[in-house]
């Protein structure tokens, strides 16, 4: 079938007619969130709402983001390019450059709201909670999204600003190199003993707001945890007490070039008492029992969020997109953390759940990358699709979940990667290689074996990527 006929069958399944009201996004981010949750088919997880929203949505079992680090994961989620030289700087780069009047593609936020969206941001959807810079975070002359946003909130409560809260633990508790707080804690209280806690609860007054408002709303709701410190309340910690926990996959170093990091945010950061996780099996059960107790407690909070878009009658005219920014290595070639190019890094979950879709709960294997999200709303909702966006629309895999992707492209400071159905191929700036069977269960860097492979992959990367380094 021609390409216009298949868009045409799809804006029909999907597209509202003019009679209807505008659908809604509620786009809600988790940080940190690695795809170990129960309906990506890891049993000892508790996620019971995260996974009735996937029983209602698609699940993504290939979705790979552009960088394994908060700001230039968000960068290109919020621009729908790539931006692979700009790191973590870039929202600020962007944000600099516009203020100097220079014209850059719209975001995603910014072209919804000229669309005649209500737009808001709650908590850490861009880099910083809240989307502002300055020493505490926030500086309202530094916004991290120009142009963007109605409103960028942050209740910040005991944590006083939101770089505090952003690292902070129970009751107002903050990270600091004079202080720094214990890697993981088990704290007996409510929800609102952390920042987030604080987020839902903004969270569920602007939907209150917005289901009374006579405008389609654009609502970005970013919770921190599981990012470190692994800070919990008690009740979900319960859950993993007595838990067996698999074996860490691949727990060594990988030998010669690769983008292994000595897990600095991990060791350096936070108080670990004198114990290492590489070394110390008891304690590395811990650890990730400590995040396992956040990945719930963030579970329960996205729960109440889409119970309140329930009883405001919200739910069969909004499409719901949950996104972990990257993943996080728990011990995996000795990494606690991310900032690397293996695929624990780059691999997170993605949902979409929307009206009138095919196939609820039936998952794809489609390699999608996170880029692909700005068509993607733009089309469910019949928006017009920017021509300068680097995404492709995932709409026709809302509709047949057996429909294949294109490989995904990672990067992270000079290396770069791409991902096939099969292999990842990470290119270094000396010109090494590192080439992976992602379907072997052994790690090994067979790129002398397969020069073919390499070949063609890295021709793939170099022309998805030519010209594309810009904002």
């Amino acid at each position: 079938m021609p390409f216009f006929r298949l868009s045409l069958l799809f804006s029909t399944l999907f597209h509202l007619n003019a009679a209807e009201p505008r659908q809604n996004i509620l786009f809600i981010s988790i940080d940190d969130l690695r795809p170990e949750l129960n309906c990506y088919g890891v049993d000892y997880i508790h996620s019971p709402n995260i996974d009735q929203l996937a029983s209602k949505g698609r699940i993504f079992n290939h979705h790979y983001v552009q960088a394994p680090t908060c700001g230039a994961s968000r960068y290109s989620l919020l621009t729908g390019r790539y931006g692979s030289s700009f790191g973590n700087q870039a929202l600020n780069k962007r944000a600099e450059a516009i203020k100097k009047g220079t014209k850059l593609p719209t975001s995603l936020p910014a072209w919804f709201r000229k669309q005649g969206y209500t737009t808001i941001s709650v908590g850490k959807v861009s880099h910083h909670p809240g989307g502002r810079g300055g020493e505490n975070w926030n500086d309202d002359s530094k916004l991290e999204m120009p142009l963007s946003w109605d409103q960028n909130l942050m209740p910040s409560g005991p944590w006083k600003n939101p770089r505090k809260a952003m690292h902070g633990l129970a009751k107002g508790a903050f990270n600091s190199r004079q202080k720094p707080l214990d890697v993981f804690e088990s704290f007996e209280g409510p929800d609102t003993s952390y920042p987030d806690g604080l987020i839902l609860n903004e969270s569920l007054s602007q939907l209150e707001a917005l289901a009374a408002a006579d405008k389609p709303f654009f609502l970005a709701v970013g919770f921190i945890r599981p990012h470190l410190p692994f800070g919990a309340p008690a009740s979900y910690y319960e859950p993993y007490k007595d838990a067996q926990l698999p074996p860490i996959p691949h727990p060594n170093k990988p030998a010669g070039t690769t983008t292994w990091h000595n897990s600095g945010e991990f060791f350096k950061q936070y108080n670990l008492r004198g114990k290492n996780p590489n070394k110390d099996a008891e304690f590395a059960i811990k650890v990730r029992k400590h995040y396992a107790a956040c990945v719930t407690y963030a579970d329960k909070l996205v729960g109440d969020l889409l119970k309140k878009l329930d009883s405001e009658g919200l739910r069969e005219n909004t499409t719901i997109v949950l996104w972990g920014d990257h993943g996080w290595l728990l011990g995996e070639h000795a990494i606690w953390g991310k900032h690397c190019l293996f695929e624990e890094a780059l691999r997170s979950p993605l949902i979409i759940s929307t009206p009138k879709m095919t196939a609820p709960g039936t998952p794809t294997d489609a390699i999608v990358e996170t880029i692909d999200l700005y068509p993607t709303l733009c089309e469910l909702t019949g928006l017009p699709i920017p021509s300068d966006i680097h995404g492709k629309s995932l709409v026709n895999i809302l509709h047949d979940p057996t429909q294949k992707g294109l490989p995904a492209i990672s990067y992270h400071s000079k290396p770069r990667t791409i991902r096939d159905e099969r292999y990842r191929l990470i290119i270094h700036e000396d010109g090494s290689q590192e080439l992976y069977d992602q379907t072997s269960p052994t790690f090994e860097n067979i790129a002398s074996k397969h020069p073919d492979v390499v070949s063609s992959l890295s021709k793939q990367l170099e022309q998805r990527l030519k010209g594309r380094d810009t904002f």
